[in-house]
């Protein structure tokens, strides 16, 4: 789920302060190059551990964006709090970031929290961005052609991705756990989540993207995220009021459809225009300028409808694929996404806290034996999808359904609301994030395997009849 609007409403909020709050603390154009350093140490720690995990897992054949969140890991939270989020418990006392820039660049005790509180801002706004850039890629290299085909295919995919682990989850946690019901279905709603951004670039690194199987993971993560959307919804106005908004349900339904829809088909009408535009133009970057204009303005009509923005940047990748330019776009696209991609992945493992899966704390037990019945349903619930797929005879359907589980960033957002809105318990809480964890580490080398496994297949020679 996206959280740019949050993060500019905050950063609106911080700026708008009483000036004599502000004055009491150190005046903002001081705090200015301050901030700006500790971006730039972030940024050295995140490009350092995304190219170092990422060449390690590359060279033993796995993901390189698991190294990636594996970097994120070692630099988070988790190891070594160069890179930690007030919203996962972190502070500036904890931060090794604003510690060095108290020892080196005189950053003063009391100016460290909202530097801190800036600097994650930030860092999120940064991290957004990068799968909103991410988005849009997959959509410039996807076939809009291909994705309608496999429309109805991808529909199914995402119905059953998300009623399968939704039903099994809130029935095994109420039946077997004696969970209430709100909060029981809080954390099986947890499970429908699937973090389209991790699958997809996947797909991207093993060169699948624009295979049956891709297309068909492709349309039903995006069908999911709105679904997930609507779940999420539903499941917040439940635990606030104990009462379902139908209103808003509706709204929310209505306005996924018809913005995807209606993008798509204004935008196929007015490409042929936009390529128009493009060759009148003789300023540098008037191609990846006009694209991420066209990008951005679709990413922030989603946002503020209540979509995500990443389904935005989907659409609008889809349309300018369908344009002669397409070719020389996507070309232009990969260093930006380069530079911004890395952050979000990163930023992801760096917002992982492990010390939930140790079991020597008692705290952490039972939220481990839920974890463990959650993690099951969060992969069956999902791999069972690629067994609905039908009138396809060869498709490998281990993949898509393997494609489906991870979670993501999507599954933390849902474990935050629950969090923020009391109805969690916290070993539920640290069951959902156990969930999270796993299924979004074990998805990236199984999607991989599941495709090699059906290459290998394919290139097995026939048996010649017996005589």
């Amino acid at each position: 789920m996206t959280l740019v609007a949050t993060s500019f409403v905050n950063l609106l909020r911080f700026h708008s302060l009483d000036t004599s709050y502000l004055l009491a603390t150190a005046p903002e154009a001081e705090q200015g190059p301050l901030v700006l350093a500790g971006v730039l140490l972030s940024l050295v720690s995140i490009y350092f551990a995304a190219k170092f995990f990422g060449e390690l897992c590359s060279r033993v054949n796995l993901p390189p964006v698991l190294g990636e969140l594996v970097g994120g890991v070692v630099v988070g939270v988790s190891v070594l709090r160069l890179i930690i989020f007030p919203e996962g418990g972190g502070d500036a006392s904890q931060s090794l970031i604003i510690s060095f820039l108290q020892t080196t660049a005189d950053l003063q005790p009391e100016s460290s929290v909202q530097v801190f509180g800036t600097l994650s801002e930030v860092l999120s706004i940064l991290s957004e961005l990068g799968v909103i850039i991410l988005l849009f890629e997959i959509g410039l290299e996807s076939d809009l052609k291909e994705l309608i085909r496999v429309g109805p295919q991808a529909a199914v995919v995402a119905v059953v991705g998300v009623v399968a682990p939704f039903s099994l989850g809130t029935a095994g946690l109420i039946a077997f756990f004696g969970i209430p019901t709100i909060p029981a279905v809080f954390a099986g709603a947890a499970l429908t989540a699937t973090s389209i951004g991790i699958t997809a670039k996947v797909l991207a690194e093993i060169q699948q993207l624009n295979s049956q199987e891709g297309q068909i993971i492709i349309g039903a993560a995006v069908l999911d995220d709105v679904l997930g959307i609507v779940v999420l919804a539903v499941v917040a106005s439940l635990a606030k009021t104990g009462e379902i908004d139908v209103t808003n349900v509706l709204y929310l339904i209505a306005g996924a459809t018809i913005f995807l829809v209606g993008a798509i088909f204004v935008g196929r009408l007015l490409s042929p225009y936009f390529v128009a535009l493009i060759g009148q133009m003789n300023t540098r970057g008037n191609l990846i300028l006009s694209a991420l204009i066209f990008a951005f303005a679709l990413s922030y009509i989603a946002a503020v409808i209540q979509l995500e923005a990443i389904l935005g940047a989907f659409a609008a990748g889809l349309i300018l694929a369908e344009t002669e330019k397409a070719e020389e776009l996507e070309e232009q696209i990969i260093p930006i996404a380069d530079i911004l991609v890395p952050v979000f992945f990163v930023t992801v493992g760096a917002r992982t806290d492990l010390s939930v899966l140790n079991p020597a704390d008692p705290a952490n037990r039972s939220g481990l034996v839920m974890a463990a019945f959650l993690v099951v349903i969060a992969i069956v619930g999902k791999l069972v999808t690629g067994f609905t797929v039908f009138g396809q005879e060869k498709v490998n359907r281990v993949a898509i359904g393997v494609g489906m589980i991870p979670r993501g960033e999507v599954g933390l957002v849902f474990a935050g609301v629950g969090s923020a809105s009391g109805v969690l318990s916290e070993s539920l809480e640290a069951a959902i994030i156990v969930m999270v964890i796993m299924t979004t580490f074990l998805a990236p080398p199984f999607l991989r395997v599941a495709f090699r496994k059906d290459a290998s297949e394919e290139s097995l020679p026939e048996e010649s009849p017996t005589s």
